[in-house]
């Protein structure tokens, strides 16, 4: 994508012009009509395009063809050039997307100008585009227990193809970053992947931020569908688009493409399929809120992601890793995390997942005095805490039980969370608690705890009795 092709049916004119420019460096394609422009464009997009409005004994004028190029591969800049130009001519060429419009017999340093000039917004474009994609894609997953290595794995095996893929997880697990993950990994990794925050777009305005529009005042204006061509497009909680957006969402999975609002082209687009959910789809499909029939077009390999309480041996690494990125956005302090400050965040609840310790993490450093260990008092407590003088404060629930049924429910509570914040294994759970392994068994089953497993690793859970019949 690094030379310019050269359309006229003047022969004289475009090989003038391609003198010139081979002249000043560039390498140069030649076309004098428009099936020769057009299959010149599909075997490879140029850099640039030098386009006569009035083409010759073609199926297609210029306008024609800047329509098609800017619909297909809207990065390639259009210079229009033609004798017969007037001032309507320019503004139509103008708000179809053209670069620029020099009227013949042009000035070639004129034209020089330009052509410098369209190329080098061109460039910026593209590496503005490459470093955004950059900055989004350069943080890798974290993470060790066996929860989030069976995700990984997951993850791993989806990567090299274009299967659309559905991640359900709660809100906060890291959705997002599973999905970036998957592009990164892929052969569309220097391709756009473009969010659609289907919570985030007014109702009403969802299907032009889509599939963009067109109109005699303000011309084509392209939506996210088409900002994404070639590379992934990221449905970021679907649940909760529009009854009415569905059905058309469902129509360009199949066509791979769609008409902008307002217009009458189609717009052909090249996309993979990302969609995430923190909802139950089945029951949203039994509501009639979501289209079965887009469903099944979207939920081709199911992945979970996750909660953070499923994989608590991740906090203290996802810890750190939050601390190294807030130092290096903001500059906060760079600081160890104490044993005891751990301890408190592995058996602390997480409603937020993964976004909420990140949220802490930042507020700790922001707030905190110093650079030495985080410690456990700078972290918020939940329920059961110690006050000033290190007694424990009971929850009100714990203090209105009898001695025996408070201390097995506290029992219960603490090695239930224990065995969870060491990722189900009972020989880590039972040093730390200070009891041998096989006196943990007996304390677990006289509890009526066990272990199973969920999402790939070991969790600690209470044992249900099984209803009578």
């Amino acid at each position: 994508m690094s030379d310019i092709l050269i359309a006229d049916d003047e022969r004289d004119i475009r090989e003038l012009v391609s003198d010139i420019l081979e002249d000043e460096g560039y390498s140069t394609r030649l076309a004098g009509n428009s099936d020769e422009c057009m299959a010149a464009i599909n075997s490879e997009p140029p850099g640039l395009l030098i386009l006569d409005i009035w083409l010759k004994d073609s199926r297609m004028d210029g306008i024609d063809i800047l329509k098609a190029v800017k619909r297909d591969n809207p990065d390639v800049p259009v210079v229009i050039i033609s004798g017969h130009g007037n001032i309507e001519i320019a503004v139509a060429a103008i708000k179809q997307g053209a670069y620029d419009f020099i009227e013949k017999p042009f000035n070639i340093d004129q034209l020089m100008v330009v052509i410098r000039r369209a190329m080098e917004t061109s460039r910026l474009r593209r590496e503005n585009a490459s470093l955004k994609r950059k900055e989004v894609t350069n943080s890798d997953m974290i993470g060790k227990s066996a929860a989030f290595r069976s995700m990984q794995s997951q993850l791993d095996k989806v990567t090299k193809s274009n299967g659309r893929v559905m991640l359900s997880g709660p809100a906060g697990s890291g959705k997002e970053i599973a999905a970036r993950y998957i592009h990164a990994h892929s052969n569309r990794a220097n391709a756009p992947f473009v969010t659609v925050n289907c919570a985030g777009i007014e109702p009403e305005r969802v299907e032009e931020v889509l599939f963009g529009r067109e109109s005699s005042e303000r011309g084509v204006e392209s939506g996210l569908l088409e900002e994404a061509h070639g590379g992934v497009v990221y449905f970021d909680e679907v649940a909760d688009m529009p009854l009415g957006t569905q059905s058309k969402i469902l129509r360009v999975l199949v066509d791979q493409q769609f008409q902008r609002v307002g217009g009458s082209d189609k717009v052909r687009v090249d996309l993979r399929v990302i969609s995430s959910t923190n909802k139950d789809l089945d029951a949203e499909i039994a509501a009639e809120r979501f289209r079965e029939e887009l469903y099944h077009r979207l939920n081709v390999v199911p992945i979970d992601v996750p909660s953070l309480e499923d994989r608590r041996e991740d906090i203290p690494v996802l810890a750190q890793h939050f601390i190294e990125m807030c130092n290096e956005s903001q500059g906060l302090p760079m600081r160890e995390i104490s044993e005891e400050a751990v301890a408190l965040l592995q058996t602390m609840t997480w409603p937020g997942n993964v976004r909420q310790l990140k949220n802490l993490i930042e507020r700790v450093l922001i707030l905190g005095d110093g650079t030495g260990p985080i410690e456990a008092k700078e972290l918020p407590a939940e329920d059961e805490k110690a006050d000033d003088s290190g007694r424990v404060v009971l929850s009100g629930a714990l203090a209105t039980l009898p001695l025996r049924e408070a201390r097995e429910a506290f029992e219960r509570e603490y090695l239930l969370t224990q065995i969870n914040r060491f990722g189900g294994n009972i020989s880590r759970t039972a040093s730390f608690v200070g009891m041998e392994r096989s006196a943990l068994h007996r304390k677990l089953k006289s509890l009526g705890v066990v272990t199973s497993n969920k999402s790939g690793a070991r969790v600690a859970q209470l044992d249900e009795p099984e209803p009578a019949e």
